[in-house]
């Protein structure tokens, strides 16, 4: 008889994970809480793989010799409890995807960041003419591609909640770009349940393969310490010290491998900032290992198109520039944010908080902030702590009265950033479409 799979959750990762399962000869049964998309149900109607929306029927999952799990539910799940008790194993569509795979994995996690590194690094090694997928949080689902093509190399964007549930997964490069409070509504509040979890990353790794990491990061500094990792150790800072493979001098980013320097002015980087100086190295010390020509990883530098809902240009009216941060859902991602503006702000905040600390943010917002446009369901804890601190602070409960408002306290020469700190559930579907409004109603004005 046949192993049956049982896969929970439809979207891009769970219905992926099915099509894997269908295709390696497993029994496979999927169910979802919600509504299941109707690509996704098309999807498993095409591999004749039998599914269930809108419940949990509990005997036809808790019969699983293993289920994959979409990353969106949380462990302390009624479902996810049950399948505990009986002691069945749970893990990721990634763990899942990997046991089919001979290909190089690059891995890319951190609290911020890991979407623009993904992308950069993606492009690089596609520019470069190496036959690779780009899977995770970002492209198509691993499972599926595993099932359908024939990669030599995935560049891979993880979330925690990925990372959660793989136990024999390896990654080849393993990237952590920085560790700041995140999720922390599913890590108990406690922030070092997160750390272990992003460190993850690092499991399996041996001697064959690389670790990169912001040598400046104080947290991953002091975990470093106590996990002893086999993998050889890349870091990257903001200026050279010894055993630091990327770091900028002057105006040059210096990149240094075991055989070949290069460097490259970053003025000639696509993507401007702070934060995007340590992905641009991050990527680029992952292209170095993989003996990626310097041209190919200049010129992949220099034309990389951004990230969308990612300090993303709108537009300019009368004066007062429009940036979309919509992917801002943790302090950090606001902080760089706001550290990278040069004009005075108004700043749209606020959704469904994940336990911030703003604190984070208070010097940058009190030096560049001239109002806070609070948009969410709740927002007696911005009030809580912002009162005060600027000189203007308003509620909107839909994203045009947001947009209207900021508009109308902006002047010629200011900035007005959505960059909101928060998740986006209170109000809307996901992220994107928080920033998707945002942009419809900057066009509108």
């Amino acid at each position: 008889m046949s192993k049956r799979i049982v896969v929970l959750g439809a979207g891009e990762s769970g219905a992926g994970a099915a099509v894997l399962a269908k295709v390696k000869g497993f029994d496979v049964f999927v169910s979802d809480m919600s509504l299941i998309k109707d690509k996704y149900k098309n999807l498993l109607n095409q591999y004749n793989i039998v599914w269930e929306e809108g419940h949990h029927t509990q005997e036809l999952i808790l019969n699983a010799d293993e289920v994959i799990k979409s990353p969106g539910i949380p462990e302390n799940a009624p479902i996810i409890e049950a399948l505990r008790e009986r002691n069945i194993p749970v893990i990721s569509e990634i763990e899942f995807a990997g046991r089919y795979t001979h290909a190089k994995m690059i891995c890319i996690t951190g609290s911020n960041g890991k979407t623009t590194t993904t992308l950069l690094t993606y492009h690089i090694l596609k520019n470069a003419g190496l036959n690779v997928g780009l899977a995770g949080n970002v492209g198509q689902s691993l499972a599926y591609q595993v099932a359908t093509q024939n990669y030599d190399y995935y560049v891979i964007e993880l979330s925690s909640f990925q990372l959660d549930n793989m136990y024999n997964f390896k990654a080849n490069i393993a990237i952590l770009l920085n560790i700041t409070p995140d999720h922390l509504d599913r890590y108990g509040y406690n922030m070092q349940n997160y750390i272990d979890a992003k460190f993850r990353i690092t499991q399996n790794q041996t001697e064959d393969d690389v670790f990169i990491y912001w040598n400046d990061d104080p947290v991953i500094s002091k975990e470093l310490k106590a996990h002893h990792l086999k993998a050889k150790l890349f870091p990257f800072a903001e200026t050279h010290e010894d055993g630091v493979k990327a770091y900028k001098k002057d105006h040059d980013i210096i990149i240094e491998a075991p055989d070949t320097t290069f460097s490259i002015t970053d003025q000639e980087l696509a993507l401007q900032g702070r934060h995007n100086l340590f992905n641009s190295m991050a990527a680029s010390i992952s292209a170095n290992v993989l003996d990626i020509k310097k041209e190919d990883i200049r010129a992949a530098l220099s034309d990389f198109q951004g990230v969308e809902h990612r300090l993303e240009k709108v537009a300019r009216i009368r004066g007062v520039e429009f940036i979309n941060d919509s992917k801002a859902t943790n302090v950090n991602s606001c902080w760089y944010a706001l550290e990278s503006m040069r004009t005075k702000v108004v700043l749209i905040l606020g959704g469904k908080d994940k336990g911030n600390d703003y604190t984070e943010i208070e010097s940058l917002v009190h030096d560049k902030v001239k109002a806070i446009i609070c948009l969410g369901v709740d927002n007696s804890k911005l009030h809580a702590f912002f009162d005060g601190k600027v000189d203007t602070i308003q509620d909107a409960s839909s994203m045009k009265e947001a947009v209207d408002k900021a508009f109308a306290v902006a002047q010629p020469g200011d900035t007005v950033l959505l960059s909101p700190c928060c998740a986006s559930f209170d109000l809307f579907k996901s992220y994107e479409d928080r920033g998707t409004q945002f942009k419809e109603c900057v066009k509108n004005l």
